[in-house]
């Protein structure tokens, strides 16, 4: 079973950055598409970008044109690039396979990003 650790959350101001980063066990991350996921106090979780394998990615209305997605093959790394970020961008965030093609895996503990002033 493959095992998922989100790290880089923390808390920022309106306008600012942060980089997330997720640690997949195992060998075959590269196999699959990929995507993080937000979910905020009293909301369901939801999709925020995903990438596939071979790196075409797709962005949630929301966060498009501000969010970045990426991934390191050889380091069974994904990346979420955050910029200009929002009060409304406040959540949890996790990563798991893309669950449109995939059954998920076991979802990790998250990371979480507070954007306030």
């Amino acid at each position: 079973q493959v095992q998922l650790v989100e790290s880089g959350g923390g808390l920022v101001q309106p306008g600012g950055s942060l980089r997330l980063s997720c640690a997949a066990s195992g060998s075959i991350f590269s196999l699959y598409s990929m995507g993080w996921y937000r979910q905020a106090p009293g909301k369901q979780r939801e999709l925020v970008a995903t990438i596939s394998n071979g790196g075409r990615t797709n962005f949630a209305d929301s966060v498009q044109g501000r969010f970045t997605i990426s991934r390191d093959n050889a380091k069974n790394t994904l990346y979420l690039q955050m910029e200009r970020l929002k009060p409304e961008d406040t959540a949890v965030y996790y990563c798991n396979v893309d669950t449109s093609i995939w059954a998920p895996w076991s979802w990790g503990q998250g990371t979480q990003v507070t954007v306030s002033s």
